[in-house]
């Protein structure tokens, strides 16, 4: 899919719309006025005798003029002549000649008068001459004889023509003759051979001489070569021998000049107009020519070379053309040259024509007529068609050589004024009316008018008008506000107004208004912004089987206000919306696909103001003979590579390529892909050159000029891609001038005094030539300067001492050794950036709030930014805090404002602060002087969120809260604000609401219960309000912890059930009692059906071993192991080995469903690995309940 620019037409009306902007004010028609001259003949007018001639003289003026004429300078009688008549309301003669009558006879010179009682216009003195297309003489001309190798001229001197003949060789048979630098025709007619060889006898030549306004052509008799040679043999292998007239015996001769003679010859050309030099040589070999410019280079940007470098014609000759010139005739025997002394003389040329005055009675004025030329021209004056010399004396009027100054003119002095400059090259003449009225201000176009303008686009309001004395006009917006002219907008003399990119906020009313002393006038019109027409959802490119159905879309955002039409072409021509077709809104869909249906398709959306287009390609794939049934039940692969290539038909600038294709393995071909490779640009990178369907196995490629080619081709199938083929022999163009110039050219300065040139450099394919290069060109914009030219072989160029910051033309062209490129385009460039000059000035600041602040200041002047104005930036930065003791950051800030603007707003400030601010203007180097460094406080705001907010819980009945201050107060703090609220699960209680001094930083909060958790919010105060709060919440308690399998329900809500409360004394009831048979069991001793496991292990003799038991007896009054005796005589529990914490709450000990312990006796180690811990409240049987409940 692809985005299309618009039409080329569209940006021509643009230009030729702002062009006519800058029109002198006229008189409206209506009005009292002077004649003027609109339209008259060429000065050379030549006709043609079959037609009746028509000598053309229009005029306007009010009132209407009359006509008359002048031949040759005495007045022309047209009632005296029946043949000749003028046109009704007009001063055009019509001399008929259907009656009889010779057109010669009126040859002559012409001049026409319009006159009213305000004054006479004058047209040009008009040359009437008749076209002549006479007969050539008949002559019998005898063969020409020549020895091979010798220079020959066949000359044509033509009859004379009016206008002169153009003048071309052939043979009798009409057959063109061949020309290369050999063989070549001059300037002047004549066929000039530098040096004959035989085949030169395999025809006549003969001189034709075409006649433009008779379209005849005219032959002469032909010439007939005899040519002497030392081998008679016209063999056509030796044509392109490198050694070709050695091989054929002919002498090789020094060159020497058949056109023009000697050494030095001179040539005089006229200002403006073309320079033709040429130099034609004999010699062989065939000589090569090569210009030069003495002291200089010949001007790129208007040179060319033609006749195979024959002649130099460079157009549009300026005076800095004149100097001397000369041509190298060279070949392998030695070389001469020529030298030509060029002048350039002019005919007169405007400075400054002179254009019609309007002046109110007592005003001053003045006509001017300025104009160079060479020899300088001389300036003659004129009233109403007499010499002012003999005109009547006016007081108010005074000559000054080339202008009239007029004061306090009147009434009476209306007239119109000719100025005739003239020397022995050509004459100019101007009119120029002097009209006084007193006319208040008045509209001349329609009133209230509706524009309509596309966003972002260039439009102008047009506001005609008319007054005298001239009024000044001014425009305004919305009936108010100061005169709009500068930056967006710009004011045309003729009273139109110019807005260079429309925006949403342009749209209004639109005021003029048109003041002179005499009183003043007004119009309004009325301009809407309506959105662009975009296609958001292009068409994509599609590959379709036969039968199926396509869909391309085409979503289309567009301006509701505008009535949207959507179109379709195919293959860019109107889409014709057959049965087959369905056309949306949105969307054009292809039911059964067919061949034809192949092709691009273009969407347009369009309004009645704008349009869009999208293109996309579909492509049509055929079926295939193999039974779609077969196919499916083979595994499908990538296609085999492609094989033997071989070129054919080789030409200039195409070849064919021609392949075999390699096994398409059950998924059919459906394009080929055609690579080529290149070794002088990027040897070894391949690149696409064309895409072909895949029925297809030949095609013609078409080729650049002076690329040495590979090529080899891909195959592609709905799997993938082959491997590339194996390369094609390689085959090397021809070269030819350059086609392109280079894309991306910029001028941008890196340095104040300089100015980068840079460009996109050509690739392999579009240099056409060995030795690319390019001539870069530059001067300055808007100014007279001569082109600077260089010739660069790199992409870029830096052009130095150049004034800060100033426009340039910039051209870039290229070049080979085979020639120039086509014309570039001019491209403008900037030289560099210097800081700017000057600060902002009256800087105001107004605060807004707490953290923002609206700044306004007075623009720069253009002048001092020197450069591009990106932006006015401020610098601001905290210089002190309004609390004491507070320590803060002066680290400096900025703030952007884009574009040249007055206004903009600082935000993100710190409340309560003292700062400072300074403003400077930035462009593309960098910033400017600093402006006057203000200061400003902002008021208080609210504080930040307090800081390490911190809940511990150290029991069941109390929760201690801690903070720290915020981190920025903002403002003096008054206190604190404390939001709780208790939960369980899903339940919520009551909000309760604390507020503390400001120097309070812990507080302690009872709970209610052991069991629900609390949700806390915390915000500091200021005056303003409250801050930023933090939340944080209380732990969970410890029966918060995962519940096993029998307490699946609501923990909380159970342990305050009586029935769960009765079960679990129950519990500990037994628990209790299993303690005390276990007590009275280990103070009577008995069997175990474990035993005690000792660092020492039993010995062998031990007779308890045997059975596993072990014996616990107190018959010594020994105390227990792991006990030992209290200073009272009692025994002390270190650590029981029947403690709860063996039996109750070891880790692998658990409660069955109904409340029975189960457990495994464990054994404790030795008193060596226990000892240290002396707290017994792990066998505390009241701790050991606590505990379990």
């Amino acid at each position: 899919m692809a985005r299309q620019q618009p039409p080329p037409w569209v940006h021509t009306a643009i230009l030729l719309c702002l062009l006519s902007l800058t029109g002198a004010i006229e008189i409206p028609m209506d009005l009292s006025q002077p004649p003027t001259i609109t339209k008259q003949s060429v000065k050379d007018h030549i006709v043609d005798p079959r037609d009746n001639i028509l000598i053309e003289c229009e005029a306007k003026g009010n009132p209407a003029p009359s006509f008359h004429w002048t031949r040759n300078s005495r007045f022309f009688n047209i009632a005296k002549d029946p043949r000749v008549s003028m046109r009704r309301r007009s001063g055009t003669l019509v001399i008929d000649f259907r009656s009889g009558g010779r057109p010669e006879e009126y040859e002559g010179e012409y001049q026409c008068f319009a006159r009213n009682k305000f004054g006479t216009a004058l047209s040009n003195r008009i040359r009437l001459q008749v076209s002549k297309s006479p007969l050539w003489p008949k002559e019998n001309l005898d063969p020409v004889v020549v020895q091979e190798g010798a220079p020959l001229t066949l000359q044509c001197n033509p009859p004379p023509g009016l206008p002169s003949p153009v003048i071309f060789w052939m043979s009798s048979s009409m057959e063109p003759i061949t020309q290369d630098k050999r063989v070549s025709q001059g300037h002047n007619g004549d066929l000039y051979f530098s040096n004959v060889m035989l085949q030169d006898m395999q025809t006549d030549y003969s001189c034709n001489a075409r006649f433009h306004f008779t379209h005849t052509i005219q032959q002469k008799n032909a010439f007939t070569l005899k040519v002497l040679t030392n081998n008679p043999y016209n063999d056509s292998s030796l044509r392109n021998h490198p050694d070709m007239y050695s091989a054929r015996g002919v002498a090789e001769r020094t060159p020497s000049f058949m056109y023009p003679q000697g050494t030095a010859s001179s040539q005089m050309v006229l200002r403006g107009m073309d320079l033709l030099l040429e130099c034609i040589a004999s010699g062989v070999p065939t000589p090569d020519i090569a210009w030069y410019k003495k002291g200089g280079d010949l001007p790129s940007d208007k040179a060319k070379f033609e006749n195979f470098n024959k002649a130099l014609r460079i157009t549009n000759v300026s005076e800095e053309d004149s100097g001397e010139y000369f041509c190298l005739a060279s070949n392998k025997m030695g070389s001469i040259r020529h030298t030509i002394s060029v002048r350039v003389k002019a005919a007169p040329y405007w400075l400054d024509e002179p254009k019609n005055l309007i002046l109110a009675p007592g005003e001053d004025g003045r006509l001017v007529c300025r104009a160079n030329g060479n020899p300088k021209p001389t300036v003659q004056w004129m009233v109403n068609g007499e010499p002012l010399q003999s005109a009547p004396p006016n007081p108010n009027r005074e000559v000054a050589g080339d202008t009239i100054i007029f004061r306090d003119t009147q009434i009476s002095s209306r007239a119109v004024y000719q100025c005739n400059t003239s020397n022995e090259h050509g004459y100019l003449l101007a009119n120029a009316f002097v009209s006084v009225l007193d006319v208040p201000p008045r509209m001349l176009s329609p009133r209230n008018q509706l524009i309509r303008v596309i966003l972002y686009n260039r439009t102008r309001l047009d506001c005609p008008f008319f007054g005298s004395p001239i009024p000044t006009l001014r425009w305004f917006k919305n009936g108010q506000g100061s005169n709009l002219d500068g930056g967006n907008y710009h004011v045309y003399e003729n009273g139109s107004l110019e807005i260079k990119m429309i925006r949403k906020e342009d749209q209004g009313i639109y005021t003029c208004v048109a003041t002179n002393i005499l009183g003043k006038a007004e119009n309004q019109v009325r301009l809407e912004v309506k959105d662009p027409t975009r296609i958001y959802r292009m068409p994509e490119d599609q590959v379709a089987k036969r039968g199926t159905t396509v869909q391309l879309e085409c979503r289309v955002k567009h301006d509701p206000s505008l009535k949207l039409t959507v179109s379709w072409l195919k293959d860019d021509e109107p889409l014709y919306i057959g049965n087959r077709m369905k056309k949306e809104d949105d969307s054009l869909t292809i039911f059964g696909v067919a061949e034809r249906d192949q092709g691009s398709y273009t969407c347009i959306a369009s309004t009645e103001l704008d349009q869009d287009l999208a293109k996309a390609h579909l492509t049509v794939l055929a079926d295939q003979a193999t039974p779609t049934n077969r196919l499916a039940a083979l595994p499908k692969g990538r296609p085999d590579r492609p094989r033997d290539l071989e070129l054919t038909d080789l030409a200039e600038r195409s070849v064919r390529l021609t392949w075999i294709p390699g096994d398409d393995n059950n998924s059919p071909i459906t394009d080929y892909v055609v690579q080529f490779e290149e070794d002088q640009f990027q040897p070894g990178v391949w690149h696409d050159h064309s895409k072909f369907p895949g029925s297809v196995n030949s095609a013609v490629l078409q080729l650049s000029p002076y690329v040495n080619y590979q090529f080899r081709v891909i195959a592609v199938n709905e799997v993938g891609s082959s491997h590339p083929s194996l390369p094609s022999e390689r085959y090397r163009t021809s070269g030819a001038p350059p086609e392109s110039n280079p894309a991306d050219v910029r001028g941008e300065g890196t340095r104040k005094n300089n100015m980068e040139i840079t460009w996109t450099p050509m690739n392999a394919t579009s240099a056409f030539g060995p030795n690319l290069r390019y001539i870069v060109k530059w001067r300055r914009r808007e100014t007279r300067e001569t082109w600077n030219n260089v010739t660069v072989w790199g992409s870029r160029y830096v052009v130095g001492q150049t004034p800060v910051y100033v426009p340039y033309e910039i051209r870039v062209q290229a070049e080979n050794d085979f020639g120039k490129g086509p014309e570039p385009d001019t491209v403008i460039g900037y030289s560099g950036e210097d800081y700017p000059r000057a600060a902002p000035t009256d800087v105001k600041i107004r605060v807004l709030n707490s953290t923002a602040i609206s700044l306004q200041w007075n623009r720069v002047y253009p002048d001092t930014v020197q450069g591009q104005l990106r932006e006015y930036r401020a610098y601001y930065w905290r210089e002190s805090s309004l609390l004491k003791n507070l320590w803060v950051s002066q680290k400096r800030q900025q703030a952007s404002f884009p574009g040249d603007r007055p206004r903009g707003v600082v935000s993100r400030l710190f409340p309560y602060s003292n700062y400072k601010l300074e403003m400077v203007v930035v462009n593309g180097r960098g910033d400017g002087p600093r402006s006057e460094t203000k200061e400003f406080t902002t008021p208080e705001g609210v504080p930040s969120a307090p800081r390490r907010f911190r809940v511990r819980q150290p029991n069941l009945e109390t929760i201690n809260l801690e903070w720290d201050h915020p981190e920025h107060p903002n403002g003096i703090l008054i206190g604190y604000t404390l939001k709780y609220v208790a939960f369980n699960g899903t339940k919520l209680g009551k909000q309760i609401v604390e507020n503390f001094s400001p120097n309070q930083t812990k507080f302690m909060v009872r709970r209610a219960d052991p069991v629900s958790r609390y949700r806390f919010t915390l915000s500091a105060r200021t005056q303003v309000g409250s801050g930023e709060a933090v939340t944080e919440e209380s732990p969970a308690p410890p029966n918060e912890a995962t519940p096993t399998a029998a307490y699946t329900n609501n923990q909380a809500d159970i342990a305050t059930q009586g029935w769960f409360i009765g079960l679990m004394c129950a519990i500990a009831l037994l628990v209790l009692i299993l303690l005390i048979v276990c007590f009275i069991k280990r103070s009577r001793g008995g069997k175990y059906p474990v035993r005690e496991k000792k660092d020492v292990p039993l010995g062998p003799e031990d007779p308890k071993e045997e059975d596993g038991s072990f014996d616990y007896s107190d018959e010594d009054n020994k105390p227990l192991q792991g006990s030992q005796t209290s200073l009272d005589g009692t025994i002390k529990q270190q650590e029981s080995d029947d403690s709860l914490v063996d039996y109750g709450e070891g880790g692998e000990g658990q409660f069955n469903e109904d409340g029975s312990f189960i457990g495994q006796y464990t054994v404790k180690k030795d008193k060596e690995e226990t000892e240290g811990n002396e707290s017994s409240e792990a066998t505390s049987p009241v701790n050991a309940i606590y505990s379990l409940a």
